[in-house]
């Protein structure tokens, strides 16, 4: 060995968990409990200094890497069998510049550890949906959330980052800065190397107006075509998306809806109450309401709001699309295969990405859809392993069925394991500038256990 476990530790101040370690099994779970695989060396990094040793000996050892900062990644990139795992969970510290409305966020930070910083100062910029996400893992994907339709994606908020790439450099990258590695980690993904530190611009978002609505099953191609001619000329400040969903137990729903399959819309204005009210109210206007937990609250807490359908230790099995048009036939695939939702923590949702989204041009960052309106998941997470063929293949076919009415790309952070060979198309007219980038930052591939760009031949930019 080129260099061994005691000379990363000598350079780490982190700790360096083998399998002879009580911590191990703990240190090598991610969320997704399909995923058991058993790393040689896990670090636990501590700042960026303890990142670059681990690409260091990861590279000079010819190890695989994964990099993990939520953990969320559902192929469960962030962790391997016999290689370096890069754990960036401890380091999470968020630092607010309210005066210049931007935010300096460590790799390992949580959107619930960004929302909490930025919510004190009325401030936000876009995240997910799950507040336990990684900001990593989202932003380097694009980042889709309740508020991208009037701020564009997480990664369009990005005005910087620290990465340490497969040479074990450490670099700063902006607009001015090693542009093309900014352009690329603006929706590449993890192919380029480990973001340690993100900095966003915020804007103004304190509280929302908004929450869940419930429909019957039988209205939902009602809700469904009515959406998707609302959304197309809605103001920009409304964030909401449709779905399907069993209904949880929770005291707003009546009890004898609990574990019944319905047409969901979870709404999100952040402008003016009142008018936020009478445009979510067009809404009961089509569908009676089975159950609706709409006011206005903090927008963290709307962020959070899906935590608790989401805990570790599920089985996940996702697939994704990219939508211009929901035809009538993509509804009726969605309501035949929504009625059949296999349990409570699965989610079908379908994001608008128009609006601010649409702003940026489809070569203005790797992000390539520009063009798509609506980011659709097929979110199968169930607790049984029992269990994991039938609703696999639920998944599965739900995709089949409305593949035929979608792009031939879909948003990398919903993707599965078994999509590398969609990535081209998820990159589209992107992807040879994008190969051509990862030849220059990262030519013998290091960082491959993701939704993998190879190496590619020279590009001008």
């Amino acid at each position: 060995m080129t260099v061994t476990i005691e000379n990363l530790r000598d350079r780490v101040r982190g700790p360096v968990i083998t399998e002879t370690d009580q911590r191990y099994d703990e240190a090598r779970r991610v969320h997704n409990a399909m995923i058991d695989r058993k790393p040689w060396v896990v670090v636990r990094c501590a700042n960026a200094g303890d990142v670059m040793a681990a690409v260091d000996f990861a590279r000079a050892n010819r190890l695989d890497v994964a990099v993990r900062g939520g953990g969320h990644s559902v192929p469960g990139f962030g962790t391997c069998d016999e290689g370096v795992v890069i754990d960036l969970s401890a380091m999470r510290g968020v630092r607010v510049d309210p005066v210049r409305r931007t935010a300096r966020v460590e790799g390992g930070a949580t959107w619930g550890d960004l929302d909490a910083a930025t919510h004190a100062f009325g401030l936000a910029t876009t995240g997910g949906i799950i507040s336990t996400t990684g900001v990593g893992g989202l932003t380097l994907g694009g980042g889709i959330g309740y508020l991208s339709r009037r701020l564009g994606l997480s990664a369009d908020n990005l005005v910087s980052a620290d990465v340490v790439t497969a040479d074990g450099t450490m670099r700063l990258v902006d607009e001015d800065s090693e542009e093309d590695l900014f352009w690329a980690i603006r929706g590449g993904g993890g192919n380029f190397g480990v973001v340690t530190s993100f900095e966003f611009r915020l804007s103004p978002v304190a509280d929302i107006y908004g929450g869940p609505m419930f429909f019957d099953l039988d209205r939902a191609g009602d809700v469904l075509r009515f959406f998707r001619e609302f959304i197309a000329e809605a103001p920009e400040e409304f964030g909401g998306f449709p779905g399907f969903h069993l209904a949880p137990p929770l005291p707003f729903i009546p009890q004898n809806r609990h574990g019944l399959p319905h047409q969901l819309v979870v709404t999100c204005w952040t402008g003016d109450v009142r008018e936020g009210e009478q445009v979510i109210g067009r809404l009961r206007e089509v569908a009676p309401v089975v159950a609706e937990h709409v006011g206005v609250m903090p927008y963290p807490l709307l962020n959070s709001a899906f935590d608790a359908l989401v805990p570790p230790g599920l089985q996940h099995y996702w697939k994704a699309s990219f939508v211009r048009e929901l035809t009538d036939e993509s509804i009726e695939a969605h309501i035949t295969y929504g009625a059949r939702v296999p349990s409570v923590n699965t989610a079908v949702h379908i994001y608008p990405i128009n609006g601010a989204c649409h702003r940026v041009g489809q070569d203005g960052t790797a992000f390539a859809y520009r063009d798509a309106n609506f980011a659709s998941v097929i979110a199968g997470m169930w607790p049984d392993p029992a269990d994991n063929e039938a609703n696999i293949a639920w998944v599965r076919d739900f995709y089949a069925a409305t593949a035929p009415h979608a792009e031939a790309g879909g948003y990398i952070n919903f993707m599965a394991g078994d999509d590398q060979e969609r990535i081209r198309a998820n990159y589209r007219q992107n992807y040879e500038r994008l190969a051509a980038i990862k030849r220059s930052y990262d030519p013998d591939n290091l960082f491959h256990l993701n939704q993998n760009i190879r190496p590619g031949m020279a590009h001008a930019a």
